[in-house]
């Protein structure tokens, strides 16, 4: 099997470092995965997420003319999450339901409050009762910021 740029492989992790993870890939060729490449999130130590010996995917990310590799975990893993399907359409008559979006916020369905010259005509005036608001605060005094 050649390496190939983008091609995700086994490896066995050989060594950890600092820096990043030595890893041996088939045919006995070795790589380096960098510490921002060893998992989707911050990682202050490799030693909590990988260990020597342990088996893991890599996707190769260059092989440079010295014959180094540079690989990655964390892009290995994004090919793995299912793809995101679309809902089938949905009509207007089909209320939508709320749904968990990222950070366990509850999503709220669109909701369609009538046709466009309705919405209109409530923009126009909450936007006047704005507009009267502030040419009624402009009539106050104005405090003055004290000299030095």
């Amino acid at each position: 099997m050649r390496l190939e740029v983008g091609s995700i492989v086994e490896a066995k992790v050989t060594g950890i470092t600092n820096f990043g993870a030595f890893v041996e890939l088939p045919e006995g060729k070795k790589g380096m995965v960098h510490i921002s490449e060893v998992a989707p999130t911050y990682v202050e130590k490799i030693a909590d997420h990988l260990s020597v010996g342990q088996q893991v995917k890599v996707k190769v990310l260059s092989i440079g003319e010295d014959g180094k590799i540079s690989l990655s975990i964390k892009k290995a893993m994004e090919r793995e999450k299912p793809q995101f399907t679309p809902k089938k359409n949905r009509t207007s008559q089909q209320p939508a339901t709320a749904s968990k979006g990222p950070g366990s916020f509850e999503w709220q369905p669109k909701r369609n409050d009538g046709n466009f010259e309705d919405m209109l005509s409530r923009f126009k005036q909450t936007s006047d009762e704005k507009i009267s608001a502030l040419k009624k605060g402009e009539a106050a005094p104005r405090r003055r910021k004290p000299q030095k």
